[in-house]
């Protein structure tokens, strides 16, 4: 085996007073850059080394990765990393070969500014990579800002005003491209609806109200498609959202279908624990007797989690209230709406 190349870096003194914090904090903030890029010049190079090996299995017929896999266990490498330096080593071959970048302006790059460049558009990796190849030296910082400027000036999600405005330096990209991004979560009415906003009043207040509006308009669709309440009887969603935002009141709607949400996961939750309690309960009844009292008063005392009715303690921050949940497992076709508003009570 080669001999393991050296590495070494000359780090300041921490105990000489013979350097200023200033010039200390330089020189350790230079060593820790020549880490980084060091760190990236090793992801990309364990890409390629991972990509080989895969690919060595595919040829060998291995077509379902199998061997491959074998292979990351035995390194201790987890498959989503494996393929996450594969795709960075395939970014970085990407760029070099259709010359976005010169092989030693890798070296001009932190890590985690190469790989926000590997995910950004064509464009902007052409621009990231110019500067780079001239020498100077990318931070993640100024990657996200021309990303920012690049999405704002040229998304068609935007309407012409605030493409404009933000080339003229009227709007700033960093308030504009997360505009981009929610619009482009809505479907096309939804989009039209507040591009016509825009177009009314291209102003930087406007533009944070309608990126707050797509947010929770998405925020609520999104949740409310996973909501099984609302799968009953013929409620229109987006109807109910339009109305709330006429009332102002869709940040209330979108944190509402989202504790709705929260809540149904945590009730499917304690329903799949509670019935496994109950077996487990009841396994261990049989199994227990006269001869084990300690442990039949322990079943005796689960009894309160595992029948038909809960009671669980909500503590001394509560004043000492426990809540009450009756269970009952209903067949599709009984599933109505109670007859009593609350199921759980406070007691």
């Amino acid at each position: 085996m080669a001999e393991a190349p050296s590495f070494s870096l000359d780090l300041p003194d921490p105990e000489s007073d013979s350097i200023s914090s200033m010039e200390f904090l330089a020189r350790i903030e230079e060593a820790w850059a020549i880490c980084d890029r060091f760190d990236l010049q090793t992801e990309i190079w364990r890409g390629r080394i991972l990509r080989s090996v895969r690919d060595r299995e595919r040829r060998g017929g291995d077509t379902r990765g199998g061997g491959f896999l074998q292979w990351l266990r035995e390194q201790e490498i987890s498959k989503t990393r494996a393929y996450a330096l594969i795709q960075l080593a395939e970014s970085a071959d990407h760029m070099l070969g259709e010359g976005v970048l010169e092989e030693t302006s890798v070296n001009n790059f932190s890590k985690r500014a190469f790989m926000e460049t590997a995910q950004s558009d064509p464009e902007v990796q052409l621009m990231i990579g110019e500067a780079a190849n001239d020498g100077q030296q990318i931070t993640r910082k100024q990657v996200r800002q021309l990303t920012d400027e690049f999405t704002a000036a040229t998304s068609p999600l935007l309407p012409e005003e605030i493409r404009e405005r933000t080339a003229n330096n009227l709007l700033p990209p960093k308030a504009v491209a997360p505009l981009v991004k929610e619009l482009a979560k809505l479907p096309d009415d939804q989009q039209e609806d507040l591009r016509k906003v825009l177009r009314e009043e291209p102003e930087l207040e406007r533009v944070k109200d309608v990126t707050s509006t797509a947010r929770w308009l998405s925020k609520a669709s999104e949740a409310g498609l996973a909501v099984r309440a609302f799968q009953q009887g013929e409620l229109d969603l987006d109807k109910a959202m339009q109305e709330a935002l006429r009332l102002d009141a869709l940040g209330l709607l979108s944190d509402a279908v989202g504790q709705a949400q929260a809540l149904e996961s945590a009730v499917l939750k304690l329903h799949t624990s509670w019935r496994r309690l109950n077996g487990l309960q009841e396994r261990l009844w049989v199994e227990s007797g006269s001869s084990t009292p300690h442990l039949r008063e322990l079943l005796t005392a689960l009894q309160t989690l595992s029948g038909n009715t809960m009671r669980v303690s909500l503590g001394e921050l509560a004043g000492g209230k426990r809540v009450r949940l009756q269970l009952v497992e209903e067949s599709p076709d009984q599933l109505e709406a109670p007859a009593i508003a609350v199921l759980a009570q406070a007691g």
